[in-house]
């Protein structure tokens, strides 16, 4: 049975242990909130320590200088993946590590192993209904992330699909032919690791993003990848089907099968994986939002719900206008905002959060000098 928290009502429930939970639990303490709780269903950086063993960043991490962020990867003021890691494109498993320690430097109270099932308005504000108790809070930040809630979908027979996200380590894949449906960065890096584990890759991508001519990462490919698709083992082991959508897959005997599009039809005897990308979590509190017309969750400019005040968004799910904050170097902009508006909201002055402006994270989204891409 639910029992209420013993802990009255908290100012600032976070549900998400990943970057944009630990960054923007760090972001409320700057802005003199400490009432406040982190929850995670497993522990602080789990999603990222579940990447297959040789997936790394696509963002370099480097330290730089003391008047812009460390580190592409930081997700918070003064720290850099980089400096703690030593390593410039870093696996999940270390920047798990990194926020670990991050988490554990700034005192972020954490719950972990607290599976929230429910988002609900109560009297106070509301009511965060997890797998063991019930917590109630004035504010919420949804932050869960995306990489636990795999996209299954797309085609007739994709559950017959290994989803990249489910492997351990492309070392370990049984076969020797494989076919990879989707062409973003998730299926260059399987196909990537594949071919240099001596196997046969067929990729296939419904469009063509190696060759867009886009400089915005959520569009194109990052040049980490591209550079990586010129290496010999690539080049020799992995074939490209670009505009060459993908229609069903079928299996039969132990075999199978994937029609193209076009009516072309591939055959292998290793179940094809599936890098399609990510449904994301905020599906979990979509009706707690309005919708935009791509489906998204419809943000004020404080990323707040505009139709349940105290119900913010923050991670890679943000959308303002045509802008995308799908990496931590885009959504870490939105911590300041998002705690300022919480802050102001208690009657806190918010005065340390000043220095954001210098470190260049908290941004007017308007201001953007990109029309995709958030500077």
């Amino acid at each position: 049975m639910d029992r209420t928290d013993s802990k009255n009502v908290y100012d600032v429930v976070v549900v998400g242990g990943g970057a944009a939970g630990v960054g923007v639990a760090i972001t409320l303490k700057h802005a003199g909130i400490e009432n406040f709780v982190v929850l995670d269903r497993a522990t602080v950086g789990s999603s990222f320590a579940s990447w297959p063993a040789e997936t790394r960043f696509i963002t370099p991490s480097y330290a730089t200088n003391s008047i812009g962020m460390l580190d592409l990867n930081s997700i918070a003021l003064g720290t850099s993946p980089a400096y703690s890691l030593e390593v410039e494109h870093p696996t999940g498993k270390d920047y798990a590590r990194y926020l670990q320690g991050v988490a554990r430097f700034f005192e972020v109270p954490v719950r972990e192993h607290t599976d929230v099932l429910q988002v609900a308005q109560d009297v106070d504000g509301f009511r965060i209904d997890t797998a063991g108790n019930s917590l109630n809070a004035r504010n919420v930040i949804w932050a869960a992330g995306e990489f636990q809630y795999p996209r299954l979908t797309g085609f007739a027979g994709s559950h017959l699909c290994r989803h990249t996200s489910t492997i351990e380590s492309y070392e370990d894949l049984d076969g020797d032919d494989i076919i990879v449906v989707g062409g973003y960065e998730s299926g260059v890096d399987a196909a990537y690791h594949l071919a240099y584990c001596d196997k046969q890759v067929r990729l296939f991508d419904a469009n063509c993003p190696w060759e867009s001519e886009s400089s915005d990462p959520s569009i194109a490919l990052s040049p980490f990848t591209i550079e990586r698709m010129h290496e010999l083992a690539f080049v020799e082991q992995v074939e490209l089907f670009p505009n060459t959508a993908i229609e069903c897959v079928t299996c039969e005997n132990g075999m199978y099968e994937v029609t193209a599009g076009d009516g072309h039809r591939y055959q292998t005897s290793v179940a094809p994986l599936l890098a399609g990308g990510f449904a994301g979590s905020h599906g979990l509190v979509a009706d707690l939002f309005e919708k935009r017309e791509d489906s998204s969750l419809l943000l004020s400019e404080d990323d707040e719900s505009t139709i349940v005040p105290g119900m913010f968004l923050c991670g890679p799910a943000v959308r303002h206008n045509n802008h995308v904050f799908c990496f931590i170097f885009k959504y870490r902009q939105r911590f300041a905002v998002v705690a300022k508006a919480i802050a102001t909201s208690l009657g806190l002055p918010a005065e340390d959060l000043e220095e954001y402006r210098k470190w260049g994270m908290y941004l007017d989204v308007l201001s953007c000098c990109g029309e995709q891409c958030v500077c």
